[in-house]
């Protein structure tokens, strides 16, 4: 007779389905811890930058790239347009006021000059022909008068004897009425002689005026006609160092055309490219400073261009004191460009933090120093080695500054 035997309860399937389900779990429950808790790193102290919060005196202000230019510079155009005959000098010439840069000719211009020239010359001539008529008009004139007054003399003598005669009766009235008449004519005749020669006087004196004036005119157009022909005799208006010059013999240059210039050498000044975003906050008035050869240079905003090329303007700046020995046109500097007053504030160290952070929370480290948190902040101004802390920190705190950019969404560093 067959016995029925008893089953086993755990069979090895069975304890291997129990054992999957019981790894299943323990893994659920890890991943759920994990995703509740803070997510940890452990980082090497070396690796990282490690500065303390402090308070200090801050002043806002932006690096800017300034470029070592002369104090001055005169450009050369060409007042006249010509064909350049001949060069006096080579570029980077020592040029003192006055002295010949280069000749132009133009035969236009010079021809011009000669016509009037020709001009001048036959007004003067035709002045001195009409100041010579004048005067015989007046001779004329003159004579004239003299003949009326003459015969107004002998008829106002005729007259009255005529009239003494009468009374005695030894002329009849005919007689004296025919003298009486000639003395009224020649009296007319005196008044229209004066006022001919009157009138005579103020015409000369009119046409004097006027050919004077005519000749001053023509005068200073042929004065203007020879400083042009003088113009291409391109000279240095101030001393200095002549830079640029672009100019070749047998080369045609026009009127108004860039020719060279003169650097005046006496001081430097830097002219330096700002970002557009902050030209509502840049005014001449305002400093800067950058170090050359181990000494710090203050500079001054002297003067702002608000046109803005390519995201960028330009302002030139000026050394408040004497410029430091051995600077050269060309060289470049990082200049610190302050846009606030001095203030005191809490300050942090710059670091590579802020590109991952936006400056919204940075790591701060436990009193003991063996982790840091993820600490909300809100930074304010900065400047080119700090920036100004609002909220979140205080002096005496300490932070990491370096780049966060191997921590991911880590929320705790270990600091081993």
């Amino acid at each position: 007779m067959d016995i029925p035997l008893k089953k086993k309860r755990f069979t090895p399937k069975r304890i291997a389905i129990i054992s999957g389900i019981v790894l299943l779990a323990a893994l659920i429950l890890f991943v759920i811890f994990s995703s509740t808790g803070n997510s940890k790193l452990n980082v090497e102290k070396e690796r990282i930058s490690i500065n303390a919060v402090k308070k200090g005196d801050f002043q806002e202000n932006i690096p800017v790239n300034g470029a070592v230019l002369p104090i001055k510079t005169i450009y050369l155009d060409a007042i006249e347009g010509g064909r350049v005959e001949e060069k006096f000098v080579e570029d980077g010439a020592m040029m003192k006021e006055g002295e010949p840069i280069l000749r132009l000719s133009n035969t236009d211009l010079e021809l011009s000059l000669v016509n009037q020239e020709t001009s001048v010359y036959d007004l003067l001539t035709q002045m001195q022909i009409s100041q010579t008529a004048a005067r015989q008009n007046t001779i004329n004139r003159l004579n004239q008068l003299t003949d009326v007054e003459n015969s107004l003399i002998e008829a106002e003598r005729v007259y009255k004897l005529n009239k003494r005669l009468l009374e005695k009766g030894a002329i009849g009235k005919q007689e004296f009425i025919e003298s009486e008449n000639n003395y009224k004519y020649q009296k007319e005749r005196m008044e229209l002689a004066r006022e001919v020669m009157k009138q005579d006087s103020i015409a000369t004196k009119q046409e004097i005026v006027q050919s004077r004036n005519s000749y001053q005119r023509t005068q200073k157009a042929l004065e203007l006609m020879q400083k042009k022909v003088e113009d291409l005799v391109v000279r240095a208006p101030i001393e200095g160092q002549l830079t640029s010059l672009d100019a070749e013999i047998g080369e045609s240059k026009t009127k108004g055309e860039r020719l060279g210039q003169i650097d005046v050498l006496s001081g430097y000044k830097l002219r330096a490219e700002i970002d557009e975003h902050y030209i509502s906050r840049v005014v001449a008035g305002q400093e800067g400073t950058f170090n050359f050869s181990g000494n710090e240079s203050t500079l001054e905003i002297k003067k702002v261009y608000t046109q803005v090329n390519n995201g960028r303007f330009q302002v030139d700046m000026e050394f408040k004191n004497e410029a430091p020995q051995g600077l050269r046109r060309g060289q470049t500097f990082q200049i610190r460009l302050a846009l606030s007053q001095e203030k005191e504030a809490i300050l942090i160290p710059k670091g590579g933090f802020f590109q991952q952070t936006g400056g919204n929370w940075i790591f701060k480290l436990s009193e003991d120093g063996k982790t840091a948190y993820k600490t909300p902040i809100q930074l304010g101004s900065q400047n080119t080695e700090y920036y100004e802390v609002l909220e979140g920190i205080k002096p005496g705190d300490r932070v990491i500054t370096s780049s966060y950019s191997n921590f991911g969404d880590i929320e705790e560093l270990v600091l081993n």
